[in-house]
């Protein structure tokens, strides 16, 4: 009977490819199946929605206010991928995680391909494996935001100058691929999240160095060419954001982001030191229960070169997170390889007791952990729909525990780790499956809907926008309606109201929206209301979507004439309160995409403040043909009459 040819189907090219394809397979599900997330996701997507729509590929801009706290690198990527996948007003999230998709391929891909050359093609193949499958990067595959893909570039980084150092401990000279491959790394690192990934690899470097008591192999590394090439890569942006934003990037980056998160606990993610380590069990499953032998190997076989190196790059990375004051379950993931390659080294020779009693355990701890965390979810928010989930998420965690630390205790540590892989992937599918379904902690896509039902949506185009709406100022509801929705309060929701355009009410500020629309003489119509809890504030919410009074013509009540049937007026609020008559600069006029209409739209105010009747607001609509993302500039003339032309 022929037998299975492991070590033939992975060597060469072969294992690092199998390796990043596994990791498409974990990474898959979470990226199709998961909502918008608040809030870093969403403001990520936002920005980069902004970006398509403006054309400004430099200044970096959350509605109107600047975002100034990462580099512009994973922006860029994400417009890439929108811009070859889909189109930026279908407003679907899938599209902008796909960098973070390729982060995590090239990141199993980048451990595979270092650890063959270190440790064999087995090896390298299995800490790929890992590396991919790992709760922690299948999760961050599904994200859009900048941790899968920092970790893609520091991981490349690493595993080059692993290639690196390597050879130059067999007397070889480092070939100049794989040099470019270490500068490419470090570039793409600086530009995706400043100076992270490149720490990581200094302290690597500066360990080694002390270690060995050896710096000349460190002159093999193409100083003379690779600054310049990172210089090349970063120093463009750089500068053009610089002058755009007057130094105020550097000022809000430095001063603003990354002192804080140095200092202290930054934004209340605070932590202890040894947070990680706790929480290494959870992160790094299915492959939990090799943590004790990948422990005991970076020990009992440091004299070897490719341990030592390993260490280095797992040990000082990981203490300086341990240390840092702010703290994200995340911020270690670029060590993760280091020790994926440790975990697959451990299979190379016989697993001592100690180690997998102590695997075993962990492995059923962390299963039940997974198990935990979704029968809570299905218990608190959860739905009919969920429960075929969550029951699959279950056994799948629980298989991948019970039957890994099986396996482990009775000496088969492959078989273990296949099997946990398997298991686990799967369980790691169906943990993303649960949590759409969770529909109480889903509030935006809740209110899409709720808008869309109404006829409400201004993509619809059938009724004036922006979205007004209080208490839910979530980044998610903002990725969905467009730059120009309306956070605001309850006297803005009114207003929004004697303008015409729909407003969103959370239960909290119902009375004072009541009273606002008193005043101003306006009555909605309440069609839809949507419960739930907002996971990021830690509050319960109830939210109300209002339809604006009929317009002259469709019924009775007051309302907007300026937003007539045949188009669309520009909002006349304020950017802040939306109280204030006057137009955002460069702001679009909302129109159905098929026949762009541009309003000019003059009103009066009384002198004490009070609305004009609809009949007394001329309003001039006309066609403009001017390009998709050609905005005229806005117009406001002080005094009692006040215009907006967008």
């Amino acid at each position: 009977m022929k037998t299975f040819d492991l070590d033939g189907r992975i060597a060469g090219w072969r294992g690092p490819v199998l390796a990043a394809l596994l990791t498409l397979i974990a990474g898959l599900p979470g990226l199709l199946l998961l909502p918008p997330l608040d809030r870093d996701e969403s403001r990520f997507a936002q920005a980069t929605s902004q970006m398509l729509e403006s054309g400004d590929y430099v200044d970096i801009r959350y509605q109107d206010e600047p975002r100034w706290k990462k580099p512009v690198g994973i922006y860029w990527m994400q417009a890439i991928a929108v811009g070859l996948t889909s189109d930026v007003e279908d407003r679907e999230i899938a599209p902008y995680r796909i960098p973070s998709l390729l982060g995590a391929m090239l990141a199993a891909w980048a451990v595979a391909w270092a650890g063959s050359a270190m440790l064999g093609s087995r090896v390298g193949f299995f800490g790929g494996a890992i590396m991919g499958a790992t709760f922690l990067l299948s999760t961050e595959a599904g994200i859009a935001k900048t941790d899968a893909m920092l970790c893609g570039a520091t991981t490349l980084a690493m595993a080059a100058l692993a290639r690196i150092y390597m050879a130059t401990k067999a007397g070889e000279r480092p070939i100049r691929p794989h040099k470019l491959l270490f500068w490419i790394g470090i570039g793409l690192s600086i530009l995706i999240k400043g100076p992270i990934g490149f720490l990581v690899v200094a302290l690597a470097i500066i360990a080694l160095s002390i270690w060995d008591r050896n710096i000349k192999w460190l002159y093999r590394l193409g100083w003379g060419w690779g600054l310049p090439l990172v210089a090349l890569m970063v120093g463009p942006w750089a500068i053009a954001i610089t002058i755009a934003t007057d130094g105020g990037f550097w000022r809000e980056a430095i001063g603003g982001d990354l002192a804080p998160k140095i200092a202290g606990a930054h934004e209340s993610h605070s932590g202890f030191p040894g947070m990680y380590v706790l929480l290494a069990p959870l992160l790094f499953f299915p492959s939990t229960l090799l943590l004790p032998a990948a422990v005991s190997t970076g020990w009992s076989r440091r004299a070897e070169p490719a341990i030592r190196f390993l260490v280095c790059w797992l040990v000082p990375g990981w203490l300086m997170f341990e240390l840092a004051p702010t703290k994200l379950w995340h911020y270690t993931l670029p060590t993760f390889g280091a020790l994926a390659l440790l975990a697959a080294a451990a299979l190379a020779q016989p697993i001592g007791k100690v180690s997998r009693i102590t695997g075993a355990a962990l492995a059923a701890f962390a299963a039940l952990l997974v198990i935990g965390i979704t029968v809570y979810g299905l218990t608190v928010y959860g739905t009919s729909t969920a429960q075929t989930w969550a029951a699959l998420t279950v056994v799948m965690a629980l298989a991948a525990g019970a039957m890994g630390g099986f396996l482990l205790l009775n000496r088969a540590p492959v078989a273990a780790l296949v099997a946990s892989l398997a298991f686990g992937i799967v369980a790691h599918a169906a943990l993303s499956g649960t949590i759409r379904q969770l529909r109480p902690l889903a509030i935006a896509p809740q209110l899409e809907k709720a808008l869309e039902a109404a006829d409400l949506h201004p993509r619809q185009g059938r009724t004036p926008g922006p979205v007004a709406i209080t208490g839910f100022h979530e980044p998610s509801f903002v990725f969905l309606t467009g730059r120009d929705t309306d956070l605001t309060d309850a006297q803005g929701a009114a207003e929004a109201l004697a303008e015409g355009r729909p407003a969103i009410v959370e239960g909290r500020d119902a009375d004072a929206f009541r009273a606002a629309a008193a005043r101003l003489g306006v009555s909605g119509r309440a069609v839809g209301t949507v419960n739930g809890y907002n996971y990021s504030a830690g509050d319960p919410v109830s939210l109300t979507v209002y339809a604006p009074p009929p317009r002259n013509g469709n019924g009775n009540g007051n309302g907007n004439a300026a937003a007539g049937a045949e188009g669309w007026a520009a909002s006349s609020r304020s950017s802040k309160s939306g109280r204030a008559m006057g137009c955002r600069t460069k702001r679009r006029c909302l129109s159905p995409p098929s026949a762009p209409i541009w309003c000019d739209v003059w009103s009066r105010r009384g002198r004490n403040g009070s609305r004009p009747s609809p009949s007394s607001i001329p309003n001039m609509c006309r066609r403009w043909p001017a390009p998709k993302r050609s905005w005229p500039p806005c117009r406001t003339r002080r005094g009692a009459a006040a215009s907006a032309s967008c």
